[in-house]
């Protein structure tokens, strides 16, 4: 049997994960796991650029660990870790930063967005490319998926890797970017793209009746119930599409140019198609969460199967730049 490719996807904990994020990310990746090696992780370092609150973020990082198992990732034959408990990441970061051009970092979206707002810019912020191209990098990714939005992301991890190996020898894998054109996105509760950022999501493991009023909260037009109206540009069906069987979604879309439907019986579908596919996930996580010391032996079984790809790829670079001997496997190292 041949081996499958590797691929590789991060996920920060700085919050409840949402709709957005099920369907932007955590729903294909759970797909991946039949056709590729694995690699994900809660991007705790990541984390640290925005996150002040130590418990908050353990929390954080806890709820991931129970939504991935609720929705059943299998952490037996894929690798699953929090970044933190990997020092190769943050080893390799340091590396790749002593061959980055600052015209490179300069140039990223992360940093040119939060310097065009007037945000804080920390050294995190503005490094955050070389620390992600690290994580990447550090178990031989074959594949990294990512939507157009993030294709500079993988550029630059690519550059970097390129760099590197016409420096010092062929060394790092060069990872290919899986672009995702039908990536999911969904609108939030104010007709935004729905994100934390905006305070505007529906949050993924809420109770039904909270999920309820968040959906009913979904702003739409002042259409009268008798108009004619255009599913293609109302919010709460952008949602509903993302839910639906094909045969439900056309009908509906006939109900709404033809007149005759309320926007409050749309929202009403909607929750309940939500509800239809999120709710066997929701009872999982629930009962998942409390028990820590499970969530924790996860974490500590995929770091296991991390560290010691990372191990290998972290020999090859510091015996190519000059670094003494291979780092090696004694009782303290990771």
């Amino acid at each position: 049997m041949a081996k499958r490719r590797r691929t590789l996807s991060g996920i920060k904990p700085t919050g409840q994960p949402h709709l957005g994020n099920y369907l932007g990310f955590l729903k294909p990746a759970m797909a991946m796991l039949a056709s590729h090696e694995a690699f994900y992780f809660i991007a705790d370092y990541h984390a640290l650029t925005t996150v002040r609150v130590a418990e908050e973020l353990r929390e954080h990082t806890y709820d991931l660990v129970a939504v991935f198992a609720a929705l059943g990732m299998d952490f037996e034959q894929h690798a699953f870790f929090r970044q933190s408990d990997i020092p190769q990441h943050v080893e390799l970061a340091w590396v790749l930063s002593c061959v980055t051009p600052m015209g490179l970092l300069e140039r990223a979206h992360a940093f040119k967005d939060a310097k065009a707002k007037n945000g804080e810019v920390n050294h995190g912020l503005f490094a955050y490319p070389v620390l992600m191209a690290a994580d990447i990098l550090i178990y031989d990714t074959h594949e990294v998926p990512v939507g157009r939005d993030q294709k500079q992301h993988l550029e630059i991890t690519r550059d970097l890797a390129q760099r590197f190996n016409h420096l010092y020898g062929e060394t790092l894998v060069v990872p290919e970017a899986r672009i995702e054109d039908d990536v999911a996105t969904i609108p939030g509760t104010d007709g935004r793209k729905m994100s934390k950022s905006y305070h505007n999501v529906l949050p993924l493991f809420s109770p039904e009746k909270e999920l309820r009023k968040a959906v009913m909260r979904v702003v739409t037009d002042s259409k009268t119930v008798e108009a004619p109206k255009d599913p293609d540009t109302c919010n709460v069906f952008n949602i509903y599409r993302h839910f639906a069987p094909e045969a439900d979604r056309k009908a509906w879309a006939e109900r709404y140019r033809a007149g005759g439907m309320g926007y409050g019986e749309m929202k009403q579908a909607t929750f309940e198609a939500i509800n239809d596919e999120i709710g066997p996930y929701r009872e999982r996580y629930f009962a998942l969460r409390p028990d820590t010391e499970q969530l924790d032996r996860i974490l500590a079984s995929g770091a296991e199967k991390a560290r010691q790809v990372a191990h290998g790829v972290m020999d090859r670079v510091r015996l190519k730049v000059g670094l003494g001997k291979p780092a090696g496997r004694g009782p303290k190292d990771g």
